[in-house]
């Protein structure tokens, strides 16, 4: 897959302008480390020792000692050079695929003693030489995938899972919610596919992508329990549901992001951490490539010049859910728009599915500092907006809070699990760039203070309290870890036996 990221012109996002340099480091030197061990390789098979090979391509036997060791990386005219006297092409050489069983398990080994989890450990690094029996290797191996299982399943756990999405949260609100290299990698994407107007991207258009990247799009009634997608790689298959999920995620940004797995070069998630951080990039690459920045800053930079802005002409003009035009907007705004803004989920009861704020809106917050979970003020927008009688526009609101006053835009929305409203708003002084400035709503809320909206006024609490028992309902996912497969909530076994019913008759 990263000769078609080079036929684009990016490299894999992993391996281009990663946040995390140490990642880029370990990666180069694996890449290394294996067209080491595939030179290697065909020089045992053609018989030469490294002398005799130096002295075929000009260099010292030593030089070459480097180079197969992965110490060093060879010049283009001497790869070619090795490659003519080994009788292999050079793309051969250069192929991301281990010569052999051995050499797979030594580069296991490498990449597992780089991962986070054991670095941590401070343990010396074990390097495999030759001399390394296989028993010894396997076995070294295999303690390392069940010290990454036991990370995932420790990290798994509900506490584990806000702490991660929290780091998360925090890093984006610093980069201002907004990530260049993918927004780069979907723009070139979507030009290559011929996709250069302010319009809605078509199923078509989703469908020419997939094919250009070796994929075929197939829509079954059969997934496995809790999958979205499941993608075969070696016959180039995404599996996809026939009709849109429930709750916003379409057809066309379910394959965008399976697609985006393979795009953004990720490799399998090392915890629970790393599988909501390739969460987070695949739903940023979908949303980019329904509204490719270009045409979408295009738009917006308009309306706000217009005094015009408004989530539900975004939403409109590029045929999106109005959760992913929101969260699209927090995108572009801040970085084209100059606007800092707030954005999140809720349920029918105030409790927040998701959020984000970098205007200083006073999100509630748990001692993780995580939001989800967290109850919103009644008469925050994102509340009040249940109370309208018309919810098929947007409502507005202006809300007065200890951290300021805030304008907010709230659409109701309805699935199978009930109502949910989604929010986006600016600090008051942004709020003459909106359509809806014009509100009349106020509201003024003193959250956390408990005399705001969770404590009950006087004549309440004296005609009930102590009278009266509730039995409150339990959300399912509150005390249930994650399934702890490979890639966390999907077994395995499920994903494995779907595969097998699917895969083309020659491979079943």
């Amino acid at each position: 897959m990263n000769s078609h990221c080079k036929e684009f012109g990016f490299l894999p996002y992993s391996q281009d302008m990663s946040p995390d340099s140490r990642q880029f480091t370990s990666e180069d030197s694996l890449h290394k480390m294996l067209l080491g061990k595939r030179i290697r390789h065909f020089r045992v098979r053609a018989g030469l020792t490294l002398d005799a090979l130096g002295e075929r391509v000009g260099v010292v036997g030593s030089q070459l000692s480097l180079i197969e060791n992965g110490k060093r990386e060879p010049r283009l005219s001497l790869l070619q050079a090795i490659a003519r006297q080994l009788d292999v092409d050079p793309a051969i050489l250069l192929l991301q695929e281990a010569p052999d069983a051995r050499t797979a398990l030594e580069l296991e080994l490498e990449r597992a003693q780089m991962a986070p989890n054991y670095q941590q450990l401070k343990l010396p690094h074990v390097r495999t030489p030759r001399s390394l029996s296989d028993e010894a290797l396997e076995s070294l191996v295999g303690l390392h995938r069940e010290l990454a299982r036991r990370s995932r399943a420790a990290a798994a756990t509900p506490e584990e899972a806000r702490r991660a999405n929290t780091e998360i949260r925090l890093k984006m609100r610093a980069q201002g919610n907004y990530l260049q290299d993918i927004e780069r990698i979907a723009e070139d994407l979507m030009l290559s596919v011929g996709h250069v107007t302010t319009s809605a991207v078509t199923h078509r258009d989703v469908a020419v992508l997939a094919e250009r990247l070796g994929f075929t799009l197939i829509f079954v009634n059969d997934l496995p329990p809790n999958t979205r997608s499941v993608t075969d790689i070696e016959n180039g298959r995404i599996y996809l549901p026939p009709a849109s999920i429930p709750g916003g995620h379409g057809l066309r940004s379910l394959a965008l992001q399976a697609m985006a797995h393979r795009v953004l070069g990720h490799e399998r998630p090392v915890s629970y951490a790393d599988f909501l951080e390739q969460r987070l990039q695949i739903n940023y690459f979908a949303a980019a490539c329904l509204l490719p920045e270009s045409r979408a800053v295009e738009f917006l930079s308009q309306a706000k010049k217009e005094r015009n802005l408004a989530i539900e002409d975004l939403r409109d003009a590029f045929g999106v859910t109005h959760e992913a035009a929101a969260h699209r907007f927090t995108n572009l705004a801040t970085r084209h728009l100059d606007l800092n803004v707030h954005h999140y989920r809720l349920d029918a009861a105030g409790v927040v599915v998701r959020g984000y704020e970098n205007d200083g809106l006073p999100l509630p917050t748990d001692e993780t500092d995580g939001i989800e979970g967290q109850v919103i003020c009644r008469k925050w927008a994102g509340r009040t907006a249940f109370d309208q009688t018309n919810r098929t526009s947007e409502f507005y609101q202006y809300t007065d809070t200890p951290e300021g006053t805030f304008w907010s835009s709230a659409q109701i929305g309805d699935i199978a699990e009930g109502a949910f409203s989604i929010t986006c708003g600016v600090p008051f002084d942004d709020a003459k760039w909106f359509r809806g400035r014009d509100a009349t709503a106020r509201t003024h809320s003193t959250c956390p203070d408990p005399s705001c909206c969770k404590a009950p006024d006087g004549d309440l609490l004296e005609r009930w309290q102590g009278k009266a028992w509730a039995s409150a309902r339990m959300h399912a996912h509150v005390l249930a870890p994650l399934p702890t497969g490979t890639f966390p909530g999907v077994e395995d076994a499920e994903m494995y036996r779907f595969l097998s019913m699917h895969a083309p008759a020659e491979e079943a």
